[in-house]
């Protein structure tokens, strides 16, 4: 039995008598509803149908010199994306407008207290107004419904995607602020016809958009000011009501993904100074991070738009470290040069010494010690040969054999002595010649060291100046 009772709940069966009871009761409550109570009432009264162009036909006003006034309400819901290099901005708005019309009226008591009704927007006229600043119109359908007032007021409310052109002020790039108009205005109608107004308090309009405010992507909105102003377009005037949507960019990732990076590839080349310039490794290195700052440029040309009538400080923070970059390259070109120039000389030096030696002979007195003790070496290790034969070999007593011997330790110890001295005078001699370091390797010792002061101070002058002008830049 609880079983039925919980299947009974969740699903009731319509020809229980209980339901039917209480379905009789609803529809007799139904019929003896007075008629003129309904939404329909309303509508045969103001004899709403779509044959009837009494309200579609024309502007709504009993007389041609009546105004008709329109008050616009807009809030802001989402900032969806702003586009730098075609300098577009989309947004997601809502739109309230509201107007009176002269052709409908009627008495609310007469209808249960009915003071409004909802109706198709294909039976009324509607205000032809338009985004100047819009490039590509919405592709969802407007809202379908207008609410009618029993005085005659006519509120119609819609929601837009709003793709818009937005003229881009990009010199203190990321740390700009932009601002972007939405601009309302009619199609064809003059100010002699129609007259919109709109909420004043820029304040309070700014706190709504905040309030409903979904998404900001990379733009933190900061306030949205309206204004009105009078435009002359094909001889007439016409009313305008401009909303100024201002907004600041969030710059931490641009900041730590491309101004840091390019910053560390400057260190990195002040560091390449430790790097000796006698081999090729300090050249490839400063080429590889001049490189590695021209992709960085890349990537910065296809964010930045072309249209800029000033160029925007982050494009002369790259030019000048490129620059600076490219002076340390031409400086690491200019030394390696002067080395390889005197390394040249030297080596053209030493091969004329040695020429000269060779046809002097004597006259070198490196070349005469070195022949002595050769010549000394062969006296000592050179011994006559006597030959196998028994009868040729003089006969020698073992005094005489022990002095030879003795002789011949005392000789031996002697070369060694004359071998070590041989030595030492090579190694001074190699010192002396390493020591010994040409005029231009001498003046490439000086160049690097002015060169890292001059190229020190000029970096930091620099980037004091590109702190000073990112700080002190105005926003347009």
């Amino acid at each position: 039995m609880p079983n039925d009772t919980i299947i009974s709940v969740v699903s009731p069966n319509i020809e229980n008598p209980e339901y039917i009871f209480i379905f009789e009761q609803k529809r007799e409550r139904e019929v003896n509803t007075d008629e003129s109570c309904s939404f329909q009432a309303v509508a045969n009264h103001l004899n709403l149908t779509k044959d009837n162009q009494k309200y579609t036909l024309s502007r709504p006003v009993k007389h041609h010199r009546h105004l008709t006034w329109i008050f616009l309400e807009m809030k802001l819901f989402a900032i969806l994306d702003v586009r730098e290099s075609d300098q577009t901005f989309i947004s997601y708005i809502w739109v309230y407008l509201r107007w009176d019309n002269e052709h409908i009226w009627w008495d609310p008591h007469q209808f249960c207290g009915l003071d409004h009704i909802l109706v198709p927007t294909g039976l009324f006229w509607m205000p032809d107004l338009t985004i100047e600043e819009m490039t590509e119109s919405d592709k969802a359908a407007l809202s379908p419904y207008l609410n009618i007032r029993s005085y005659g007021w006519v509120e119609f409310r819609n929601d837009q995607v709003v793709l818009s052109t937005c003229k881009m002020h990009v010199y203190k790039f990321p740390f700009d602020i932009q601002h972007c108009n939405l601009s309302f205005k009619s199609i064809m109608h003059s100010d002699q016809e129609i007259l919109l107004f709109y909420q004043e308090n820029s304040t309070l309009i700014s706190q709504w958009s905040r309030e409903v405010m979904q998404t900001q992507y990379e733009w933190l909105f900061i306030n949205m000011s309206v204004t009105k102003k009078t435009v002359n377009h094909f001889g007439f005037n016409q009313t305008t009501i401009v909303y100024t949507i201002t907004m600041k960019r969030r710059s931490v990732l641009y900041i730590a993904n491309f101004l840091l990076p390019v910053l560390f590839f400057l260190f990195l080349d002040l560091a390449s100074f430790l790097i000796s310039d006698s081999g090729g490794e300090k050249l490839g290195f400063k080429i590889t991070v001049l490189l590695a700052v021209t992709v960085m440029q890349l990537i910065l040309n296809e964010i930045l738009p072309s249209s800029s009538n000033k160029i925007p400080l982050i494009a002369i923070y790259c030019i000048g470290i490129f620059a600076l970059m490219l002076l340390s390259l031409l400086e690491t070109i200019l030394v390696m040069y002067l080395i390889e120039k005197d390394s040249a000389a030297q080596h053209n030096e030493t091969s004329g010494d040695r020429s000269l030696a060779e046809n002097c002979g004597d006259k070198q007195d490196k070349t005469n010690f070195h022949s002595c003790i050769r010549d000394m070496k062969k006296l000592i290790y050179c011994a006559p040969d006597y030959g196998d034969s028994s009868d040729e070999v003089p006969s020698v007593t073992k005094e005489d054999s022990s002095n030879k011997l003795m002789v011949s330790f005392d000789v031996e110890k002697t070369s060694d002595e004359l071998q070590k001295i041989e030595k030492t005078i090579d190694l001074l001699n190699s010192n002396r010649s390493e020591e010994k370091c040409g005029y231009w390797t001498r003046m490439v010792k000086v160049i690097n060291r002015v060169f890292l002061i001059i190229y020190i101070i000029a970096v930091i002058l620099f980037l004091g100046i590109m702190f000073s002008l990112w700080t002190a830049a105005k926003d347009f």
